[in-house]
């Protein structure tokens, strides 16, 4: 590489460079911040795209945990609705499955766009610099103790020096494919469905989420608050938005939850509907020398028992604890172990989105023994006591 190719770009320096403007970026930063680490924070996108975002709104305990630690705490607290449990039904027969007399836990409805919000409120008073619709970001020298990123801005070509760098930057940033292929390994599973999902200015079916397999497929009945609603249903990936008016959303969505449930359904006009297609995705490692990765540019789970904006979390709580250590002591043991820490982590949360994925949706080539699998799993979920508290352990978030 031609380390001189960049001379001359206007340049500043920081401890931690973050690409990424979203959650993770914005939380990582917030917390270094809050041990007097300076950062900068690349985004690709507006601040008005980023929170135009429609994305899960169920928290993790340990989150709602790093939102306090980062200060941004109390309008979760205040706004966020804590649920104890969630209902599970197959067919017609509906259960639910009791988080807090399980694990002593509950989790948090609160839309990732408003915990966004917040994040990008508290950057602000810090005065702490972000850079938006920030364009072409290079990862320069990330094997040395100089690494460097080079970008441009409104067509000006800038660069930015640091200790560190964390990509938070999602699937399709820079920051993963900088990890040369020879250190890096994937390992994929592409789901043959996808979720069709709309957001409704609607009552929640019910005060919890309800979770329903049923011989014509998947559904979920969510919530962002008491008066918008989240649904999806399983649908296959040859179909499109456009295939679908309200009117069938509802009708369809109604044939896959218990008729009590389905009874009790206020619809209303769609507000954003979106197609999403299911998917695990890992890479290892984590970390290259001083680049570390975050979030969606490390990893994806299928959206069934929302652990995507919750795995993100616990990256940031373990790359920002060996971070704050190493400016603190000069210690390098917490930067070192971030990978491992993080993956096995990662790996117990793929585990469980795969499982609770397998067990709730049809697959095309699921035979009547399969299906019988299926109910013979949730009748063991329903009556066994273990089992119970083995999904809800898993479900309000495994500690760190």
């Amino acid at each position: 590489m031609d380390r001189t190719a960049d001379r001359g770009l206007a340049a500043t320096r920081t401890q931690v460079a973050i690409i990424g403007g979203g959650p993770a970026g914005l939380l990582l930063g917030q917390l270094l911040h809050r041990r007097g680490i300076d950062t900068v924070i690349l985004e690709r996108r507006s601040k008005a795209h980023v929170l135009s975002r429609i994305r899960a709104g169920v928290l993790e305990r340990g989150l709602v945990e790093l939102l306090r630690e980062a200060g941004v705490g109390d309008r979760v607290e205040r706004e966020g609705i804590a649920h104890d449990g969630t209902l599970i039904s197959f067919d017609d027969e509906i259960f639910r499955v009791d988080f807090r007399a399980a694990t002593g836990h509950a989790v948090t409805v609160y839309g990732q766009t408003e915990v966004t919000r917040d994040l990008y409120a508290a950057r602000e008073a810090a005065s702490a610099p972000i850079m938006f619709e920030v364009e072409d970001v290079a990862i320069h020298d990330a094997a040395t103790q100089a690494p460097h990123l080079t970008f441009t801005v409104a067509g000006e070509a800038r660069r930015i020096d640091c200790d560190f760098v964390a990509g938070c930057d999602g699937f399709h940033g820079v920051s993963r494919t900088s990890i040369p292929g020879e250190v890096r390994r994937e390992f994929e599973k592409i789901y043959p469905f996808g979720w069709l999902g709309i957001l409704s200015k609607t009552p929640p079916v019910g005060d919890e989420l309800i979770y329903a397999s049923s011989e014509r497929g998947f559904a979920l009945c969510s919530m962002r608050n008491p008066t918008l609603s989240r649904y999806y249903i399983q649908c296959s990936l040859e179909e499109r938005v456009e295939d679908w008016s309200d009117d069938d959303f509802w009708t369809e969505l109604k044939r896959r939850i218990p008729a009590e449930e389905a009874a009790k359904l206020v619809t209303g006009p769609s507000i954003e509907t979106s197609i999403a297609a299911l998917r695990s995705f890992v890479t290892e490692p984590m970390r290259w020398r001083r680049l570390f990765l975050c979030g969606d540019a490390a990893h994806i789970v299928p959206p069934t028992g929302a652990k995507g904006l919750n795995l993100a979390a616990s990256d940031v709580h373990y790359l920002h604890e060996g971070l704050a250590d190493y400016y603190a002591t000069g210690s390098s043991a917490g930067i070192d172990a971030y990978s491992s820490r993080a993956l096995r982590r990662v790996w117990k949360a793929e585990r469980f989105s795969w499982w609770f994925t397998t067990l709730m949706h049809r697959f095309p080539d699921q035979t009547g023994f399969d299906r019988r699998m299926q109910q013979a799993e949730i009748d063991f979920l329903r009556s066994n006591e273990a089992a119970q508290k083995a999904m809800a352990e898993n479900y309000v978030g495994l500690p760190y």
